[in-house]
């Protein structure tokens, strides 16, 4: 089938690259020792604090969030070193094997991936060591495979409840810029993250951002590293430059994303995220299907997984989305595999977009034969109609 206009890409990242950031990286190449990329470096390692919400150092890898994964485990733990972990989804399961191949104890909190890692579990296992022999708690923030996006903020207080001197490591590859997330103010040690989700970016930067009490771990750490290692990168940060070739254009895409982000204003692009997030429920709840997240206060702001009722093969119903509409939803993957599809709504997105995506769902749900009610579109529909949204009158006032 040939299809026409544009493809609709509705996984939960890569996302949508803006025009605007394209043209930003369509330069040529420069000399990356040199003045001008020097100035260029300042710029998006300044920028990229702003974004984490931190005034410590963000480390800026060309790497994938698997590498960021890695450079957080090999600065600040060492084999043997016991970690505290919570199954929450298919990422974090990924993220305990790599800490297993760094020969890392880990104590993983089991999950049913319909909810997030638990504040009161992991507090009472810190209380519980009272050796102090775990050296980090390590927990994905938001799922992607699942839509669950976990209570950081009260996992911090519940590791000061337990008086435990305990890394907090955070994976943020699929909230930063789209979920309200806190570095400093969550007393969070190592975040990680990259560039293909909300900061709408190609895949092909990693990011660490670190706290004073992460970098004397590593400075403590003797874990041999060399591409990964912090100090030599922030040594060469001050400049501007780092100790290798850094993925030069697509930082110039980096420095324009962050100038969107901080135009739109960081607030106001969590709450476009959740306005969104709350019309794609209401019409998966119209449509008669199940939200895969059980826990309302844990809904993902940036996706929705949905439940294929019993007998319908999740992965069949992305094939006719995908061949009769050219739109891209997610598969479910190793437990949920083929039991949901997931609908991305973040990063560079708009109500507009939205409503063309819920539309292709509806249309293929009839089309797949998937037991559901009509009306999901109307009702999303109606929630992006509330009372956030601008009148035409009131716009027009504005303009006057």
């Amino acid at each position: 089938m040939v299809h026409t206009g544009k493809h609709f890409l509705q996984i939960p990242g890569p996302t949508n690259v803006p025009d605007r950031v394209l043209r930003a990286m369509d330069m040529p190449t420069i000399d990356h020792r040199g003045p001008e990329f020097a100035q260029l470096g300042l710029d998006v390692l300044e920028g990229c604090k702003a974004v984490f919400r931190t005034k410590n150092p963000v480390v800026i890898y060309p790497s994938s969030g698997t590498g960021a994964w890695e450079a957080a485990i090999v600065n600040t733990l060492s084999p043997g070193d016991k970690v505290l972990m919570a199954e929450t989804g298919h990422f974090a399961t990924l993220w305990k094997g790599l800490a297993e191949k760094f020969k890392l104890e880990v104590d993983f909190l089991p999950g049913d991936w319909r909810r997030g890692a638990q504040p009161a579990e992991i507090e009472a296992r810190l209380v519980a060591d009272r050796e102090h022999r775990i050296k980090a708690v390590m927990v994905v923030h938001n799922e992607t495979s699942t839509g669950v996006t976990s209570r950081i903020h009260e996992i911090r207080k519940a590791i000061d409840r337990a008086k435990h001197p305990a890394l907090l490591l955070v994976d943020t590859i699929s909230s930063l810029a789209s979920i309200e997330y806190e570095h400093d103010a969550w007393g969070v040690d190592v975040t990680v993250s990259c560039s293909q989700k909300g900061l709408m970016l190609p895949p092909g930067l990693g990011f660490n951002a670190v706290s004073e009490k992460a970098l004397l771990a590593a400075k403590a750490n003797q874990t041999s590293r060399s591409y990964w290692d912090w100090h030599e990168i922030l040594q060469q940060n001050k400049n501007g430059s780092w100790p290798y070739t850094p993925a030069t254009n697509l930082l110039y895409g980096l420095k324009e994303a962050i100038d969107m982000l901080m135009e739109e204003g960081l607030d106001n692009v969590f709450a476009r995220h959740l306005k969104l997030a709350a019309a794609t429920r209401a019409a998966v709840r119209a449509w008669n299907l199940e939200i895969l997240c059980q826990d309302p206060e844990e809904y993902s702001p940036i996706l929705t997984a949905v439940v294929m009722p019993a007998g319908h093969d999740a992965d069949y119903f992305r094939e006719v989305v995908l061949k009769n509409y050219d739109m891209s939803l997610g598969a479910g993957l190793s437990k949920v595999k083929g039991k949901v599809f997931r609908i991305g709504h973040l990063g560079h997105f708009n109500e507009l977009m939205l409503m063309g995506t819920l539309s292709g769902v509806e249309m293929a749900l009839d089309l797949a034969s998937v037991p559901h009610r009509a009306g999901g579109v109307l009702a999303a529909m109606e929630v992006l109609k509330g009372k956030d949204a601008i009148p035409l009158s009131a716009r027009r006032s504005a303009v006057a």
